[in-house]
């Protein structure tokens, strides 16, 4: 094992998550109900995606016939396998549809993508643990795994863009989970430290999968592939495998260095519980959450605009810098993946049907010609006081407005949206939402009466007691 001196002193911020994830209570009541609730969402959202043929072909163990004593469960399958390739199983079904929580920061991304390798180390250590007449870890442990995953990749986010240098925001996947599944495996400070600089020199996928021309599925995986990435270095540290203490700053050598153009990685705020409060949920459509506010605003106006689609000589969109971005597209739209990271699609869904579901960015339903007309006649301008805004740690908002003008020289109202559904200063309005979102994903894939057992575990009197092993039990599906 590499010894730490002067010589190689672990760098700072690898000490500070490796502090919090060993030493940090979490006192956040409604960090703890929120965890629930994207708990909920997340696994729903995964359940969903069972119903993609592309989705599903990804699945299973790597050799047909696997036998894994006490492995992980995949919700909603027959699949039981070891926790690397259970955290890529889970981590896959759950962004699928990139129908759940999003953080929104310099870098953005789903911090719910660690519940992947989170719900697959606990359910094999639950087991294992029942095995040898021990006690199992209760889902209240994975809430408070989720809440520091979350925290860590949030606050990793909030001031470290990693799309500005080309990598894509999974990284911070990898090195929450990572910090996370090795103190459940056992690990210490050294062993979470050695894995964490592990996490940090592995190879960082480029963001090629999710911008022109190349936009592809593969960004529907690769949160998978960090997740379970993670849970591998894990076990090894756990096992004894040395780490890097320099990983971060060794000159010429480093993360910093090498892939971060020379800069300096911070953590934005302490950690404790700040990202889990504030997360984004989607509750209402499956679109990339740039668009969210955007879609309510076109979903608004559908009643006024659906009967005079020919009559509609611009569409304007006002927006914020990140939406303009990531998702401002012209020309030709590929592949789901393509669509459901455009505003301009995404809008036009909303303005011509008056909702917007995963089924709109199909082929089937991209082939109808009124939705390249209508992106073709909108316009999309920045705000910049709505960008000030989407930064603004006290408000976070994520505001679009939409207005429709017609040839004869009328215009609908500028419908403004600066909070989704989804936000914290929406939480009231949204958890009713969530709960019966969950029943609906829940009903793709289970009899009524199965579903009624997973939805009375998920009570907030039950869940916190109940053994993971046990709350996995009630998702599988022979």
């Amino acid at each position: 094992m590499l010894k730490v001196n002067e010589e190689n002193k672990v760098d700072a911020l690898l000490e500070e998550i490796t502090d919090y994830v060993l030493n940090k209570e979490i006192t956040s009541e409604e960090a703890f109900t929120t965890a629930r609730y994207v708990l909920m969402d997340t696994l729903g959202c995964g359940i969903l995606a069972l119903n993609y043929p592309e989705c599903t072909k990804l699945l299973g163990p790597v050799v047909p016939g696997t036998v894994v004593p006490n492995g992980t469960r995949v919700p909603g399958t027959s699949h039981v396998l070891d926790p690397v390739r259970g955290a890529f199983n889970i981590g896959t079904m759950i962004r699928w549809l990139d129908y759940n929580d999003t953080w929104l920061a310099a870098e953005w991304g789903h911090p719910s993508d660690n519940l992947g390798g989170i719900l697959a180390v606990s359910d094999y250590i639950s087991q294992a643990r029942v095995a040898k007449g021990e006690s199992p870890l209760v889902v209240r442990d994975v809430l408070e795994m989720m809440i520091k995953a979350h925290e860590i990749q949030g606050v990793l986010a909030l001031e470290n863009s990693l799309n500005r240098v080309g990598l894509d925001h999974v990284l911070f996947v990898k090195i929450a989970t990572t910090a996370v599944v090795t103190k459940m495996l056992g690990g210490g400070r050294e062993e979470i430290n050695n894995a964490l600089s592990n996490a940090w020199i592995d190879n960082s996928s480029l963001r090629t999968y999710r911008h022109f021309p190349n936009t592809g599925s593969r960004k529907s995986w690769a949160a998978g592939d960090a997740t379970s990435r993670a849970v591998f270095l894990a076990q090894l540290a756990v096992k004894g495998e040395m780490g890097y203490p320099s990983a971060l700053t060794a000159p010429g050598w480093g993360f910093q260095d090498v892939l971060f153009n020379k800069q300096t990685l911070t953590l934005g705020r302490p950690l404790d519980a700040y990202v889990m409060e504030n997360v984004l949920f989607k509750v209402a459509y499956p679109a990339e959450f740039h668009a969210q506010t955007a879609a309510e605003a076109a979903v608004d106006l559908h009643a006024e605009v659906k009967d005079r689609i020919d009559e509609i000589d611009k569409v304007e969109i006002t927006t914020h810098e990140s939406a303009i971005r990531i998702i401002d597209k012209k020309g030709p739209l590929h592949n789901p993946a393509d669509r459901d990271h455009c505003l301009q699609y995404i809008t036009a869904i909303g303005l011509l049907k008056g909702n917007v579901t995963a089924e709109d960015y199909e082929d089937e339903a991209a082939s109808d010609p009124r939705i390249d007309h209508l992106r073709d006649k909108m316009i999309v301008t920045e705000d910049k006081e709505y960008t000030a805004d989407y930064l603004d740690p006290d408000k976070r908002s994520i505001a679009n407005a939409v207005q429709v003008y017609f040839k004869d020289g009328t215009t609908t109202d500028r419908i403004v949206c600066e909070y989704p559904l989804g936000h914290r200063f929406r939480r009231k309005e949204a958890y009713p939402r969530i709960v019966e979102k969950f029943s609906a994903n829940l009903a793709t894939k289970y009899t009524a009466k199965q579903r009624k057992k997973i939805e009375e575990a998920c009570a907030e009197e039950k869940i916190n007691t109940l053994g993971v092993h046990e709350f996995m039990d009630l998702f599988v599906n022979e």
